[in-house]
């Protein structure tokens, strides 16, 4: 039988057909991939999920100026802002030319920084430069202009910089927007971090507005907002309840508040401390741990309530806590250090129960890493503590540099190594072999 040519065509057009189909599907493929944030990578302030803890192994212990040095890179300004590691970069934030050591000039000379460095060797990729909204606060105490650690969701670079506004950037630094969540001020500065949530850039814009702002990652534009943030200085903690929902808690003065994060709608608040707070939320099994106060206290409350919980949902509450430092979760133990008395501390997840408070006579204001069975605290002239991560308090080393500058930035660990920072360095360590 002779062969149909419009049989012919229609087989070479359907092959062409599904070709351009698994071609197609294998760019979605490739756009997915290239935009997810793996489990090595850690992409906001204090890691996935903001629990300040890295499944790295072989970290080091003792480091020097000399010893396990990998790379110390000069930053081209000060800040506390933490690094974030995406693919092989590191991202962080600084400022420049005024209320710096050896800035002299006025105000008109600040300058932001957002910059990219390569993780293996510790140059500087690209060093993008920002004009600050003016004026600022004259001179923030202890940790300057730049304090928020920026956020990526694999794609893009989302930054706060307080009265400046939210930005976003692409991976080489070229700006796609800016959007303002409030221009007041505050003499201890801006220090809250973007998280991000599906399509939304969420900011505690306590100091700006006094407000909670949710903001379209692709647009820029504000969905929505939840005022209520009064003297919080903590960055909101995305939790999952029993059931599975999520909700976006952070503290605030006299309360623990969630919302629903797509709406910005409250959920439920809980009695908490009466005074600012700086440390933020932690949490396991739908259980929240919060820290804050110039009194120090230390609260566990149940997610997943309605309104008025503290009756309900408040598990327990013990005398101990920090004024600006976070806690970290260790196989059913809290672990920090006080940065009010140089405490370390170690609380029973169940009933708060102190298992230790031993002082170290180290001041903190980064806050602790949980990586490789231990806890690493950064203190801010003092060097860095190593603590066995266990309810029995042992010191495993105290490592020091001759960096005088100020350590106010929480450590991160990636790629085998640790990331520190000071006002004037970026240090990675590596265990040598």
């Amino acid at each position: 039988m002779p062969r149909n040519v419009l049989d012919d065509v229609n087989n070479a057009q359907g092959v062409v057909m599904l070709k351009r189909t698994i071609g197609s599907i294998l760019l979605c493929l490739f756009g997915l991939l290239s935009s997810w944030v793996s489990a090595a990578d850690w992409p906001q302030f204090r890691g996935p999920g903001g629990q300040g803890i890295s499944h790295e192994k072989n970290l080091p212990v003792t480091w020097s100026d000399t010893e396990n040095l990998v790379w110390k890179t000069p930053l081209p300004g000060f800040g506390a802002s933490s690094p974030i590691a995406l693919r092989g970069r590191l991202y962080i934030t600084c400022y420049s030319g005024y209320a710096t050591e050896g800035a002299r000039g006025p105000m008109e000379d600040l300058t932001l920084h957002v910059v990219s460095v390569d993780a293996g060797s510790g140059n500087i990729v690209w060093d993008k430069r920002i004009q600050p909204i003016l004026p600022e606060t004259t001179k923030v105490r202890d940790h300057g202009y730049a304090a928020q650690t920026p956020a990526t969701d694999g794609e893009h670079l989302y930054v706060f910089f307080g009265k400046t506004g939210v930005l976003k950037f692409d991976l080489e630094g070229n700006p796609i927007w800016q959007t303002s969540v409030g221009a007041k001020t505050h003499g201890w500065g801006s220090g809250t971090s973007p998280v991000l949530y599906e399509n939304l850039v969420i900011v505690n814009a306590s100091v700006e507005s006094g407000s909670l702002v949710a903001i379209h990652k692709t647009t820029g534009k504000e969905v929505w907002r939840a005022g209520g943030m009064e003297d919080s200085w903590n960055t909101p903690h995305l939790v999952k309840t029993a059931d599975g929902a999520q909700e976006l808690a952070v503290s605030v003065k006299d309360w623990i508040l969630a919302f629903d994060p797509a709406t910005g709608r409250e959920l439920w608040r809980c009695e908490s401390i009466p005074d600012y707070i700086c440390p933020s939320i932690v949490s396991q099994g739908g259980v929240l741990y919060a820290l804050g106060g110039r009194s120090s206290k230390a609260i566990a409350v149940r997610s997943g309530g309605r309104g008025n919980v503290t009756q309900t949902h408040k598990l327990w509450q013990a005398n101990v806590g920090a004024n600006v430092c976070s806690p970290v979760i260790h196989e059913g133990h809290l672990y920090w250090i006080s940065d009010r008395n140089q405490t370390a501390y170690c609380l029973r997840l169940t009933d708060g129960a102190i298992q230790y408070a031993r002082e170290v006579g180290q001041q903190p204001y980064a806050s602790p890493l949980g990586a490789d069975g231990r806890i690493y605290v950064v203190t801010r002239q003092g060097g860095t503590l190593a603590l066995a991560a266990k309810p029995q308090f042992e010191q495993l080393a105290h490592n020091r540099l001759s960096d005088r500058s100020m350590f106010n930035a929480s450590p991160i660990a990636y790629n085998g190594g640790l990331i520190l920072r000071s006002d004037k360095n970026l240090y990675c360590f590596k265990k040598m072999k």
